[in-house]
């Protein structure tokens, strides 16, 4: 099967971040249109999958129960909206772990093509954020940026400097649905009949 796959970051891309991390559910609230975007993409036959670092847990800010309370909402959310995603992958790790799979490392992608069997050049990534964007190139993915998180304050249509010069820039999660969904019209819609 040819997998339409797309790779989301989480915090800054999907849900606000915050620089003294998302520690809660309560904390966990998604950014304007985003659930809504993650719909459309999934009605469209699109395979959703999300690659983030949560260093929180080894920093002791949360544990495994309170990050698995943060992706229920989450995903109780999608539902409401007529969503889904498929997996999540997350590294736990901090910095001076020395991981593999902490972004802009690329071992969250490499777990992620490894599972799910699929060609990595031919799948969208898209994040908020350069280690994202360094992340998603090691591996051959298209890179996307979206200008909010920590990209917020980028205006431009081009990417930032340092960016694989590639990557394409979108206002938000949404924009970038509106382009996908415009260059590759519905497809597996057998598929999305039967989960409709």
């Amino acid at each position: 099967m040819n997998t339409k796959l797309i790779i989301l970051d989480r915090d800054g891309t999907i849900n606000r971040d915050s620089d003294e991390f998302i520690k809660s559910p309560d904390e966990w609230l998604p950014l304007p249109g985003a659930l809504d975007a993650i719909a459309r993409m999934y009605q469209a036959g699109w395979h959703i999958v999300i690659a983030s670092n949560q260093s929180g847990l080894g920093r002791g800010l949360f544990d495994l129960a309170t990050l698995n309370l943060m992706h229920d909402k989450m995903n109780k959310m999608l539902a409401n909206a007529g969503g889904r995603v498929d997996a999540i992958f997350y590294c736990p790790h901090v910095p001076q772990d020395n991981c593999n799979c902490r972004k802009p490392l690329s071992g969250l992608f490499e777990q992620i093509g490894e599972r799910i069997a699929v060609e990595l050049d031919q799948v969208h990534a898209v994040g908020d954020s350069l280690r994202d964007a360094q992340a998603a190139a090691a591996v051959g993915c298209m890179t996307h940026l979206v200008c909010t998180g920590k990209s917020e304050n980028w205006t431009h249509s081009y990417p930032p400097e340092n960016f694989p010069t590639d990557t394409k820039v979108h206002v938000n999660l949404a924009g970038f649905a509106d382009w996908l969904l415009n260059q590759a019209p519905l497809v597996d819609s057998e598929q999305r009949i039967q989960n409709s």
